[in-house]
């Protein structure tokens, strides 16, 4: 009975000191990250051909015989109507329009990134559906439909610049090309609070990878560039560059960062291999 009553009052106590100290701990902002939105203007090729042909066919005919004590006589009538139509049209050209939506990819690392510095809680935005693309750049109308329920902080990400470089350079003084496939990505963020619609950060973050391959000329080959890896390497390196300048703009606690404060981010970049092909 007494060492029952002891680990009631021990695990009664050891709550109370936990309490006080979650109580004494500032509450971390809970903030909800967007998929990466972007707007681009696509153009098409069209060429169009439809060929129509009708076709109809009537025919009468009709007999007469008359015969009497005097007199017989005989006749026939037909006739034969025939109509055809046929059409042709053919057209071609382009057209423009302009595409919306959502990068499903690139956040993870962002969102990873956060979570290390122990500084935030992380939710995931709800995606936007088709039939809101309209107003996929209206922020503050998906932060009033509830969106992002729970929410004290919305990071949003646009996409303002995609480059790809898939080129073939000789290099000078051999029988070799190096073949570079690289990805670059921009993208402008703001974290916004879900209450008052302010602007608590606002900075624009880049993530590149690449992946560098050499083909003898004199023997020939086919090359295939790591698609996965550079996509990978761009993911990690915005993830990086956004946690880095949400962390100078933004405390935790849930002010602004002082502005004398610097702080230095050492990024050590793995050795590429490189694949001479024979």
């Amino acid at each position: 009975m007494f060492i029952r009553n002891f680990v009631f009052a021990l695990f009664a106590f050891m709550s109370c000191v936990a309490s006080a100290q979650a109580a004494n701990e500032p509450a971390l902002p809970k903030i909800a990250v967007t998929d990466l939105s972007y707007e681009e203007k696509v153009r098409e090729y069209f060429h169009v051909v439809a060929a129509q042909q009708k076709s109809s066919y009537r025919g009468k005919y009709s007999e007469r015989e008359r015969e009497s004590d005097y007199s017989y006589s005989a006749g026939s009538r037909g006739s034969v109507n025939a109509k055809s139509e046929s059409s042709y049209y053919e057209a071609s050209g382009s057209y423009t329009y302009i595409d919306r939506g959502e990068l499903h990819k690139f956040v993870s690392d962002i969102k990873g990134e956060m979570l290390k510095s122990g500084g935030y809680r992380v939710f995931q935005g709800r995606p936007v559906t088709q039939k809101d693309t309209d107003k996929l750049f209206d922020i503050i109308d998906r932060i009033k439909k509830g969106y992002y329920k729970g929410a004290d902080y919305v990071l949003f990400g646009t996409v303002s610049s995609i480059q790809f470089r898939d080129e073939d350079t000789p290099v000078q003084g051999s029988e070799t090309i190096s073949h570079i496939f690289s990805l670059e990505l921009v993208a402008d963020f703001n974290l916004i609070n879900t209450k008052t619609y302010e602007i608590k950060a606002a900075f624009s973050a880049m993530g590149e990878g690449s992946d560098v391959k050499l083909l003898s000329t004199s023997r020939g080959g086919r090359i295939v560039p790591n698609r996965g890896r550079v996509m990978s390497d761009v993911s990690k390196t915005l993830g990086l560059d956004v946690a880095r300048q949400l962390e100078e703009q933004f405390s935790p606690a849930g002010g602004y960062r002082s502005g004398s404060s610097s702080s230095t981010t050492v990024i050590e970049k793995s050795s590429e291999k490189v694949i001479i092909y024979k």
